[in-house]
């Protein structure tokens, strides 16, 4: 396993270990994926490939997650604090690549 994705893992599992019961953020997640919460105001939820969390622009946003949220997120699972519209110019890059 790559530096980039145990230090995203790491990230990840301490953002979501405040809210790990929580049945809303993982309902309806298939095997490899994880449901985050997108958006101003009202956050969309989006499912996407864990394959994400070692990209450099995808920690970009798992960093702007922490600095805002801490480990403690409003939706239960993992908040992601952009624009809907920004989120799905990154995960279209991301499945292009």
């Amino acid at each position: 396993m790559g530096i980039g994705l145990v230090h995203a893992k790491q990230k990840l599992q301490r953002t979501l270990s405040v809210r790990i019961g929580n049945a809303m953020a993982t309902a309806n997640v298939p095997k490899g994926h994880i449901a985050v919460y997108v958006g101003e105001g009202n956050r969309k939820r989006f499912v996407i490939p864990i394959s994400f969390l070692n990209h450099p622009l995808f920690q970009d946003l798992l960093n702007r997650a922490e600095e805002e949220f801490g480990f403690n997120h409003p939706m239960g699972g993992l908040t992601i604090p952009c624009s809907e519209e920004y989120f799905i110019s990154i995960t279209t890059i991301l499945n292009c690549s």
